[in-house]
């Protein structure tokens, strides 16, 4: 009678084990479905990155390194994500030593990472031109071996990655544009892609977070129309005023990421979940833990909450539908 209990023992175990393994694999496969059908972000934009600078009555820039390596530790360990997006102005003087070093800080990331160009990664007339700058970024990135400062890729099924150049070098202005030869490119992924979802990423925004004659796209009003277009979802990734802003348009989702070197020192995780019926996209700040330097620099600007923004501006989630 004891060796009786003792088999049935062990043959519930094992029943009990095989059945563990089989609700497992059941839930394994319905999390990577959704994962299919899910992308992560980080997107961190107008790093400034100083090697040699002291802060400014804006920019707290004698810290830009910490800061940089505070965003890329947080980044590191709240993951997983598809990739980091740097969305321009990656350093604060455009020369090519600091660009350099720069890349020594965003190679610890430990996810693909690609980056646009923003006005102060660009000099007019000195040696960082465009194809300088994506040469440089080559050198230690292959994810950035593009034949042009504009490009696309695809992270994963579903979804196309549009990264723009925005930045007028012919002449000295922190405005931006859509050149008509890479309007005609931006047309032709849109139209390439008309089944995906579209990831946009520019320096220079296509809906203004605040009013700017200094900063804007001169030609913003024709490409949001472009984009605009495209039946599926559309999520615009931009930065440039230094501002944390969010706003829908249709299923045109516009957002703006701030600083890591002014208030509130942050960057974003944007997460995109889909199905053929509708598109969820989550966005959230997360700023920086080093909360000495964040006060230090609260206290440098007045007017921060437009650049904190609401909290609909901070995290939020919105549904996005496709155009019949």
């Amino acid at each position: 009678m004891k060796r009786y209990k003792k088999k049935e023992g062990f043959f519930t175990k094992l029943v009990n084990f095989v059945l563990t393994i089989a609700v497992a694999c059941v839930i394994g496969s319905q999390v990577c479905t959704a994962a299919n059908n899910n992308l992560r972000i980080a997107q961190i934009s107008d790093a400034h990155f100083s090697s040699f600078e002291e802060n400014t009555s804006y920019k707290f820039l004698k810290k830009s390194g910490e800061l940089l390596d505070d965003v890329i530790f947080q980044i590191n360990t709240s993951g997983p994500y598809d990739f980091v997006m740097f969305t321009g102005d990656l350093i604060n003087k455009p020369q090519t030593d600091e660009l350099k070093k720069f890349t020594h800080h965003a190679q610890n990331l430990i996810y693909p990472w690609y980056a646009i160009d923003g006005n102060h990664d660009i000099s007019i007339d000195g040696p960082l031109t465009k194809q300088k700058f994506i040469e440089i970024l080559a050198e230690c990135n292959d994810n950035m071996n593009q034949k042009n400062i504009y490009y696309a890729f695809t992270p994963k099924k579903g979804y196309r990655v549009i990264c723009l150049d925005s930045i007028i070098d012919y002449k000295i202005t922190t405005n931006g544009e859509i050149s008509n030869e890479q309007f005609m490119w931006l047309k032709e992924e849109l139209d390439s892609h008309s089944q995906d979802i579209i990831v946009v990423c520019t320096h220079v925004p296509i809906i203004e977070p605040f009013t700017s004659p200094n900063h804007k796209m001169v030609n913003e009003y024709e490409v949001r129309k472009l984009l605009k277009s495209h039946k599926n979802p559309v999520v615009v990734l931009q930065g440039h005023y230094h501002a944390t802003k969010i706003k829908q348009d249709g299923n045109l989702l516009v957002v703006a990421c701030p600083s890591l070197v002014t208030y509130p020192n942050a960057f974003r995780v944007i997460n995109i979940n889909s199905n053929k019926n509708r598109t969820l996209v989550d966005v959230y700040l997360k700023e920086t833990n080093l909360k000495d330097i964040q006060t230090r620099s609260k206290l440098r600007l007045m007017g921060t909450e437009k650049l904190y923004g609401e909290e609909g501006d901070r995290n939020a989630s919105f549904e996005l539908g496709r155009k019949e």
